[in-house]
């Protein structure tokens, strides 16, 4: 196949290129510059996709990370890194925010793209680490080694389509493909297409390696889905991150694409099917459609399940993203792990966050109402000295069921609603596994709605902005992420 149409919208322009290159450029001399006259040991460079030409047009994020000697002490790279970081940011106008990973770094706006600077170690090829970005200089320098100009543009194919199923980003929200494995991938199999041919078969706990290193049978990554040893690190799996479902997703999106590409059709044909699997779904039932026209959708279709939708929202404590999602998958996991065991039984569920100011975890059962008694069982009729002593606890209410002891006892909880309200109180929440940042917040402030009434006062429920998007917009995502939980698999069927 030929794939010069789809790379056209893919590519940067030369004069993106040159736009990313001068601001890039500015932000290494700047940072190298002041090394130089304040006698500080350390070095700026550009790692990253922008450094590998490997970004797609529109996604130019700048990352730039200052690398120290090992034997620099913790707190001084990291204040001294923070230093630079912030007079660059002062120096060439750009407006600067801190965020953390294994320690802070600074994100600024300068020229219209984000820059990211962060402090790191500088280490050598099978190093161990000392702090968790420290391998990226190497996996960009491996990159820029043995990656092809032609097969950059084939990672270009690659992250879209990815990007436009859904399993594209590494990060825990998302759970996909990393940056750096999509090019690994590409120098493993050679081109996108055979990329795709060669993922049809792959199976859980595919092994990759590079360099043949063969640690990939390491008792470490015998949990991981996918493993595709880094040819920087004998000991690290690139695709450690990489979750299941995200995997699974992949796979089926490939067979359905590659299924396209070998169709007897003509050559039109195919190319405005498969270029679909390169843009942004367009959800048509959604399309010029106001909000409060897609809630009476949802609505619909979730009394068409004849199930109980259960929504719990409640405001989040300042905390990154990174530190949030798990929290909240953790929470969310455990809270309906508890429902399934109260025999109120979960069909599915899903979370969704806004990051910044709310949560909202949406629970649907099939079961959520029960009746006044259930069945306590104890021990078998047999052995004689464990039927006395629950005889003795529970006298004539004990009645034979087949070989069990059992009796007949009210419920405490006659709906999922009662039982969910009771473990989100401070005095009862050690029942559940919870986020330890956002026990207080869930405890204090949720409320607890049928799916019905919280659609139809969503204006009260999205009435505040954040950074980027307004209500109307925040309204929109929770809407399009329940489409998606009411209709799985859209994303990667096109």
């Amino acid at each position: 196949m030929n794939y010069e149409l789809i790379l056209k919208d893919l590519k940067p322009s030369q004069e993106e290129i040159d736009a990313v290159n001068k601001t890039t450029k500015k932000v290494i001399n700047f940072i190298n510059k002041t090394c130089k006259d304040e006698g500080i040991n350390a070095e700026a460079k550009a790692v990253g996709s922008v450094a590998k030409n490997t970004w797609l047009s529109g996604k130019s994020d700048i990352d730039i990370f200052i690398s120290f000697p090992t034997d620099t002490d913790i707190d001084f790279l990291k204040e001294t890194g923070m230093e630079l970081a912030y007079k660059t940011s002062n120096a060439l106008n750009g407006k600067a925010s801190e965020h953390y990973a294994s320690h802070p770094y600074l994100t600024c706006d300068i020229d219209c793209f984000e820059v990211d600077i962060v402090p790191c170690y500088k280490i050598n090829e099978g190093d161990s680490i000392i702090s968790a970005v420290d391998r990226t200089i190497l996996h960009t320098e491996y990159i820029k080694k043995n990656l092809s100009k032609k097969q950059e543009d084939e990672v270009l194919l690659l992250k879209r389509f990815m990007d436009a199923i859904g399993t594209y980003g590494s990060e825990f929200k998302t759970g996909g493909f990393a940056g750096y494995l999509c090019e690994l991938l590409i120098l493993k199999y050679g081109t996108f297409e055979n990329t795709l041919r060669k993922a049809q078969y792959w199976r859980f706990h595919t092994m990759l390696d590079l360099e043949d290193f063969k640690t990939a049978n390491n008792k470490i990554f015998k949990d991981d889905s996918l493993v595709f040893i880094d040819p920087t690190d004998k000991n690290r799996n690139v695709g450690a991150a990489l979750r299941l479902d995200r995997m699974v997703d992949f796979i089926v999106a490939s067979r359905n694409f590659i299924a396209i590409v070998d169709d007897e059709l003509s050559d039109d044909e195919r190319m405005e099917k498969l270029i679909k699997f390169f843009k942004p779904l367009q959800k048509e039932h959604l399309l010029n459609r106001s909000n409060e026209e897609i809630a009476k959708y949802i609505v619909d279709l979730f009394k068409d399940r004849e199930t109980q939708t259960l929504v719990v929202k409640f405001p989040i404590p300042e905390m990154s993203a990174d530190a949030l999602h798990p929290q909240l998958i953790k929470t969310v996991d455990s809270i309906c792990e508890k429902l399934d065991m109260s025999e109120f039984s979960v069909f599915k569920y899903d979370y969704w966050t806004d990051e910044e100011k709310s949560v909202i975890f949406t629970i649907e059962l099939n079961v959520f109402k029960q009746g006044k008694y259930y069945i306590h069982k104890g021990p078998k009729v047999w052995p004689k000295k464990a039927y006395d002593n629950f005889k003795l606890k529970w006298g004539d209410l004990l009645y034979p069921l087949d070989d069990f002891m059992v009796l007949r006892r009210e419920r405490q909880f006659k709906t999922a609603k009662d039982f969910i309200i009771h473990i989100l109180n401070l005095e009862n929440i050690h029942i559940i596994k919870v986020g330890k940042n956002i026990k207080e917040a869930i405890c204090n402030d949720y409320i607890l709605l049928e799916i019905d009434e919280f659609l139809n006062d969503l204006d009260s429920q999205f009435d505040y902005n954040i950074s980027n998007k307004n209500s109307e917009e925040l309204a929109f995502d929770y809407l399009n992420s329940l489409d998606d939980f009411l209709n799985p698999g859209q994303y990667i069927k096109r």
